[in-house]
């Protein structure tokens, strides 16, 4: 089976050496997926919600750049810097997958790689077409 890498041009790809997703067959599976402003940095700084919406976009990027498309994803993984917003996060991600609902997880870690992230997402998808 053909194995496809998408890369979104983070500087954290190489270094660390992954890629943003991986496509074999009809199964494309993204990396964790940290709020970067489109232009570096991060973004919405201090928001959950909207730090939660930009993952959310960066990975249906990475899903169309594979081949598919938002309503692909069957399970996405929220990594939360505080889980007491929860809410906020999935309230991003409920307005995001409304009519999808893949299986999903929400836990709170440790620290991510740059403090200012509140969330990191990853998602896996099966395209059916």
């Amino acid at each position: 089976m053909q194995r496809t890498l998408i890369s979104s041009g983070s500087t954290y790809e190489p270094l660390i050496g992954f890629s943003r997703a991986v496509r074999v067959g009809a199964h494309i599976a993204v990396s964790g997926t940290a709020p970067i402003a489109p232009g570096g940095g991060v973004a919405c700084a201090g928001h959950l919600y909207g730090q939660t919406l930009r993952c959310l976009e960066i990975i249906e990027k990475a899903l169309n750049d594979a081949g598919g498309k938002r309503e692909h994803i069957i399970r996405t993984r929220i990594y939360l810097k505080d889980i007491k917003g929860w809410e906020n996060a999935g309230r991003a991600h409920g307005e995001f997958f409304k009519d999808i609902r893949p299986a999903s997880t929400m836990i709170q870690i440790v620290q991510a790689i740059d403090p200012a992230w509140l969330v990191e997402i990853e998602a896996d998808a099966i395209v059916t077409e």
